[in-house]
């Protein structure tokens, strides 16, 4: 046997840790506690370095139901139905094994939705890659990304789950990290939310799903790792998924809810039995009752022989639920999942020891108290420290170009960040379901009906990473302001968000300073803009070789249509008048032309006023009818805006309003280009007024298939399109 310098090593357990252990045990641990321990305190699960930055964020709303600390955050979208959704991230298993990684991510992401109750309606993602342009590059990430887009789809596909969008950007700082990042909302009657507890000693505990194996061995601790030259060595870690098992499971378990016989559900996600069992047993503690748990782990149903009580607790192996049963209903239970043909068996039973005991063959294995393992769980106060390369890099000054606009213009429209990505999401299915109303490659936000309640729900997720690079917290309010925009040029009213925060390795103080100041970022601008946090995931370890990834805090926003006018971002009619609401400035920091032009993320990126925002986002929801499309300006400034709002229409347009070469390709926050018509300026002049937002006149939308001249950008319309749905297919197949 290993010695215990090896043990706690391989377990990234401290000798404090083992010493915390130690007494709360009141002796020394076995190998099955440590790694119990290990699990329940990795990063990943016990979000030992963020906590600290995460408890101010603004949770509560008249609209929200539940916030952060369940599965999914739940909102209440009217006609006594609620919106559940989360986003997850599953980035280190998606680089080490991309199909099954991306797969079984969107597995996860689903299973935490319909735990609570909900049937999953819609998916996004986002995902982040290296330079596919990069000749070092290429050959790895074109095999990551079709890989991963693969994994996505096949999952998303074979469920019968629409994916309607997601983002894609493409940075050499996710050479060695790709980000995969999963979404999903589902929709349930609020009577019917569940929630993940085990209460009422004598209440049996049901094991559900797919049988217990090997795989996902050492999930929870490998994703709270940097990489390194041995991390190919990490395969066996990585889960591999069966989205058709995961459909008889969701199926099952959405009959097991409509005839209430159940006190509470948790999915077996990160660290498998350990964490679905000790949170179940948690969550229904109280200062009165301690609620505790036997299980019996030589009852799981395994797929491998010879399977220890260590790998059955640990293993991650997918589509896999633990079930409070009510008293009584257990029978009732298994029947609906013998009927579905899912595997289940009683595994154990809740008690009121307040421990976790557990048994193999009738041997007592593991005896665990459950609130001491929370309570000591590590809080670190990690070392902060301003990088102090932001001062080089806010310095930098971009140089006049001596390239045209038409020139500028045909280099942003054909960047990676810009051009169409039907090659991604046409694997996809988008469209399942059949509420779908605006999907993928639409611009913007999707948006999806809810036939329940005959509400629109309008759903994106966004975030800069360059912006985040240079500016930590002006980037988090400008992702959490950009997700609510592309929602508001939907019609929609931003209600709340879900986030994903991508960071490198915790132990670098330069890291911990960018993760707090992005949760101030996000609180702040989740303040302002009255768009809650309700739920969440935090991955660290984003790291190869000591280079970390940009702070990539991605932000899943969703939001209603109240009066059912949905907008899109396609021109719709000749004569109708282009008009830009918000302010245009010389910013360049960190924007696209920039990057394009010189390879360059420096300077200082756009700042942002908060209260600007949401006054627009006002305009825009409360007076909807009379816009006919509606486009946010974010990456490659006004021009890529409207150049997009005429592919997507088929018109060419006339924009002639001398504006500077280089600032039409500004990124200037709280920017709107819509379309309306002639006799409705009268109305946008009073509104302009009354929210204190300036706007210009800025053009005129041409006949179907005309031009797009926009300053001295002439392009014709076969023309732009074919630079911009055909780029991402030729360097994808080059």
């Amino acid at each position: 046997m290993q010695n215990i310098d090896e043990i706690l090593k391989n377990h990234k357990l401290s000798l404090q840790d083992y010493e915390n252990i130690k007494i709360i045990l009141k002796r020394e641990p076995n190998l099955l506690e440590i790694g119990i321990f290990s699990a329940m305190w990795s990063e990943h699960c016990s979000y030992k370095s963020s906590k600290i930055y995460l408890s101010g964020f603004p949770t509560y709303a008249p609209w929200v139901i539940q916030g952060p600390g369940e599965n999914a955050g739940v909102i209440d979208i009217g006609g006594n139905y609620a919106a559940v959704f989360k986003m997850e991230s599953h980035n280190h298993p998606s680089f080490i094994e991309p199909y099954a990684g991306a797969a079984t991510g969107v597995g996860g992401i689903l299973r935490d939705i319909f735990t609570m109750g909900a049937r999953p309606v819609a998916s996004l993602n986002s995902i982040r890659f290296g330079d596919i342009r990069d000749k070092n590059q290429a050959k790895l990430h074109k095999y990551l990304l079709r890989r991963v887009v693969a994994g996505i789809g096949d999952y998303g596909n074979c469920m019968g789950i629409p994916t309607i969008g997601g983002e894609s950007s493409f940075e050499s700082c996710y050479n060695g990290n790709i980000l995969v990042n999963a979404f999903n909302l589902g929709i349930v009657k609020k009577q019917n939310i569940f929630y993940a507890k085990a209460s009422g000693v004598g209440n049996l505990i049901i094991y559900a799903g797919s049988k217990t194996g090997r795989d996902g061995l050492g999930g929870a601790v490998m994703s709270s790792d940097s990489f390194n030259k041995d991390s190919a060595s990490l395969r066996p870690t990585v889960q591999v998924g069966d989205p058709f098992s995961e459909k008889l499971l969701l199926e099952a378990c959405l009959e097991v809810f409509q005839k209430d016989l159940i006190v509470g559900i948790q999915d077996m996600g990160a660290a498998g039995l350990t964490s679905s069992s000790f949170e179940m047993a948690s969550r229904a503690s109280s200062k009165e009752l301690r609620s505790g748990m036997i299980m019996h782990l030589d009852k799981v149903p395994m797929r491998e022989e010879g399977m220890s009580p260590y790998e059955l607790m640990l293993s991650e192996s997918q589509e896999r639920m633990l079930i409070c049963a009510k008293s009584g209903k257990e029978n009732e239970i298994i029947d609906i999942f013998n009927k579905w043909e899912v595997d289940v068996a009683v595994i154990g039973e809740v008690t009121q020891s307040g421990r976790m005991e557990l048994f193999f063959n009738n041997e007592l294995v593991a005896d665990i108290p459950i609130a001491p393992l929370s309570d000591a769980s590590p809080i670190l106060h990690r070392e902060v420290e301003k990088p102090t390369y932001l001062e080089e890099l806010h310095s930098f000054n971009m140089q006049k170009s001596k390239k045209s606009q038409n020139e500028i213009f045909r280099e942003i429209l054909t960047s990676l960040e810009v051009c169409d990505k039907s090659f991604i999401y046409n694997q996809f299915d988008n469209t399942i379901l059949n509420n779908t109303i605006i999907g993928c490659g639409k611009g913007d936000a999707s948006v999806i009906r809810v036939r329940e309640n005959g509400s629109f729900l309008s759903l994106n997720l966004y975030c800069n990473p360059r912006y985040c690079y240079l500016n930590p917290k002006e980037g988090a309010k400008i992702a959490v302001a950009t997700a609510g925009r592309n929602c508001v040029t939907r019609g929609a009213r931003p209600l709340s968000i879900t986030d994903c925060l991508n960071f490198g390795n915790p132990e670098n103080p330069n890291v911990m300073w960018q993760f707090k100041e992005v949760c101030e970022g996000i609180k702040e601008a989740c303040e302002i803009l009255k768009t809650p946090v309700v739920s969440g995931n935090v991955s660290l370890y984003n790291q190869t070789n000591d280079i970390d990834i940009y702070p990539t805090p991605s932000i899943g926003m969703v939001g209603i249509i109240e009066n059912s006018i949905i907008l899109d971002s396609a021109f719709k009619a000749k004569d109708n008048i282009i008009v830009l609401l918000g302010e245009l400035k010389e910013e360049f920091g960190g924007s696209l032309m920039l990057k394009v032009l010189e390879g360059k993320v420096a300077g200082i990126p756009p700042s942002i006023n908060l209260y600007k925002e949401l006054a627009l986002w006002n305009l825009i929801c409360e007076n909807s009818s009379f816009i006919k499309s509606a486009k946010s300006v974010k990456e490659g400034g006004i021009a890529i805006s409207l150049a997009k709002m005429a592919i997507l229409g088929g018109y060419g347009i006339e924009v002639q309003n001398n504006i500077s070469k280089e600032i039409i390709f500004s990124e200037s926050q709280s920017c709107i280009c819509i379309e309306i018509k002639e006799e409705d300026l009268s109305m946008l002049n009073e509104l302009s007024s009354k929210y204190n937002i300036p706007y210009q006149v800025i053009g005129k939308v041409g006949t179907k298939g005309s031009n797009i001249n926009i300053d001295s950008i002439a392009i014709t319309q076969s023309e732009a399109k074919d630079l911009y749905f055909n780029t991402f297919y030729n360097i994808m197949e080059s």
